[in-house]
């Protein structure tokens, strides 16, 4: 009976527990551009008034875009290691050293951690211990971002290929050769690999079999990596052009000509599609018709790919800052100086950004707690901890009736 009643009690607690800590659950950011359309879109309220809750310094620049899963930060650094960081308070939890600089930005699907260097390998690391699972070698730097579907790692490499990797194991399922270095990360949707190379093309592989469904050249080097919304693939190409294509037959829906090459990004929500140029300019065009809707110009290149949140755009620029602007009209709301040039693209996780810099470090921006959610966590813990009391010392008092030991009298009654 004691048992029934502390296991029912366990329960209770598990389940008020989980009541108000459900508020607090946010979904993760898996990989480069948040998911293998690369949308760039994440969930959650947005970063209105920016505060450093703390950074963590590597041996070199950091150039990766982060994932984050499970209150877990996982990039890459130029100084060749992989490192995984406490997305609460930026303590380290481990670090993978490869033998080159680390550009790739990490995909963590099923609790592993998979990413490119510039050693030639693609890696696969245990995301709790960063042991190594498995290594696939290719011939050259691999800066591009592996994207994972169904067990499957689509990634390019230098070499000029793009490559489909089985996850579980790294053995070669295909591989498509391209004309140039592949850089730009696949984007995976509806059973099509999307992504760009060197070659000026942009390609549409088929997921099984690597086979080309179309590709469309745009004239220049292609290290922008698709994103794919409404049928339609979005692209940036070094020409100076945004384009937008068919995602079926790759024929040319409309393009926006900058001022600059365009190896940014795009992120694309509500039928506008964000993205920056080294023209110095971020902009936001419609999805449909390539119109443009506002541009906001920063102070130097925008290298980094965006990130959107509540209506916020996320975007670094080489002037070394982190922007935040309004996605309906491209207001800033605010900047953020690091010390060094941003061409890493934000994660959003939990209303905290984590964005790296060449400077050498990641930083994690969001909002200091304020008064009422503090006295709301407050409460919550008191109400846990009034639960837990009460039901020990219901447990010790009927520990005490049941094992009493008998009075004298008791004892000379039962005698007879």
């Amino acid at each position: 009976m004691i048992r029934l009643r502390v296991v029912a009690a366990v329960v209770c607690i598990v389940f008020l527990s989980s009541l108000f800590l459900i508020p607090f659950a946010n979904a993760d950011w898996t990989m480069f551009l948040s998911d293998p359309s690369h949308s760039g879109v994440g969930t959650g309220k947005p970063v209105l008034m920016p505060t450093l809750l703390w950074r963590y310094t590597t041996g070199n620049m950091v150039g990766s875009s982060p994932a984050v899963v499970g209150g877990v930060v996982y990039f890459g650094s130029a100084d060749g290691n992989v490192y995984a960081l406490n997305a609460a308070n930026g303590i380290q939890l481990w670090n993978y050293t490869t033998r080159a600089p680390v550009w790739s930005s990490p995909a963590v699907a099923n609790r592993v951690v998979y990413v490119g260097s510039d050693d030639g390998n693609v890696y696969a690391l245990n995301a709790a211990t960063g042991s190594k699972i498995w290594n696939f070698t290719t011939d050259d730097p691999v800066v591009s971002s592996p994207t994972v579907v169904n067990g499957i790692v689509y990634i390019g490499s230098e070499d000029g290929n793009v490559y489909a990797l089985n996850a579980a194991t790294g053995a070669k399922l295909w591989n498509y050769t391209t004309g140039g270095d592949v850089d730009s990360s696949p984007a995976v949707a509806d059973g099509v690999v999307y992504t760009g190379t060197d070659d000026g093309n942009v390609y549409a592989l088929n997921t099984t079999n690597g086979n080309q469904l179309w590709n469309h050249p745009t004239g220049a080097y292609v290290w922008s990596s698709p994103a794919v919304a409404y049928g339609i693939v979005f692209v940036g190409s070094d020409n100076d052009n945004v384009y937008a294509f068919n995602a079926t037959n790759g024929i040319q829906l409309w393009y926006f000509p900058t001022g600059g090459d365009v190896g940014a990004s795009p992120a694309v929500v509500g039928g506008i599609v964000y993205i920056g140029s080294d023209d110095w300019n971020v902009y936001a065009l419609n999805a449909t018709s390539g119109a443009k809707i506002w541009n906001y110009t920063a102070n130097l290149y925008v290298g980094s790919s965006p990130a959107i949140v509540g209506g916020v755009v996320y975007i670094g620029s080489y002037d070394d800052d982190v922007y935040a602007l309004n996605a309906t009209n491209g207001a800033k709301l605010w900047d953020y100086a690091t010390d060094g040039q941003v061409a890493s693209s934000p994660a959003v996780v939990g209303g905290i950004i984590y964005i790296g810099s060449f400077d050498g470090n990641l930083y994690a921006l969001g909002a200091l707690p304020t008064s009422s959610n503090s006295l709301f966590i407050v409460t919550v813990v008191i109400v846990v901890v009034v639960i837990v009391v009460g039901v020990v010392f219901l447990m010790f008092r009927k520990r005490l009736k049941t094992s009493r030991r008998p009075s004298f009298s008791e004892e000379i009654l039962s005698r007879f």
